[in-house]
């Protein structure tokens, strides 16, 4: 997976996409882990909606080229309804109900994140610093 910043708009997406040939490229819409006050931060302007910006962001993927997009488990229902089954998403912040979030702010269970269209989920430090790694991966096979 490769990240392309939106700062050069929709015609960098489509460069960056024409130019991956056989590689996926998905955009990253809003990091789990901001908030919408961490959020207004970063881009420098208010986001009265989470949604809507994420929604917009993942458009601008999409229609640009882009094979997919990451984005919080929370606007899932919301982006499938927007983007139809085609695109990929993949959702970070993946978290077994009564783990500790980390720094993710928006974060839902692998089982949560597939049932609202998640094609991906990206699970990393519940599994690396977890004293049984492979037990916690074979509760998540599990409960999936």
């Amino acid at each position: 997976m490769a990240t392309v910043h939106t700062l050069g708009g929709p015609a960098v997406l489509a460069a960056a996409a024409s130019a991956a040939g056989e590689v996926a490229l998905v955009g990253v819409t809003v990091l789990t882990s901001h908030d919408a006050g961490d959020f207004e931060r970063v881009v420098g302007r208010g986001v009265p909606d989470m949604g809507v910006e994420t929604e917009r962001l993942a458009r601008l993927a999409v229609s640009a080229g882009l094979r997919g997009i990451v984005a919080s488990g929370l606007e899932l229902t919301l982006l499938r309804a927007a983007l139809g089954p085609a695109p990929w998403i993949v959702v970070p912040g993946i978290r077994a109900l009564g783990d500790a979030r980390g720094d993710h702010a928006r974060t839902v269970t692998a089982a949560e994140a597939m049932r609202r269209g998640a094609t991906h989920v990206v699970v990393g430090r519940p599994i690396t610093q977890a004293a049984d790694p492979a037990g916690v991966y074979q509760r998540l096979m599990e409960s999936l």
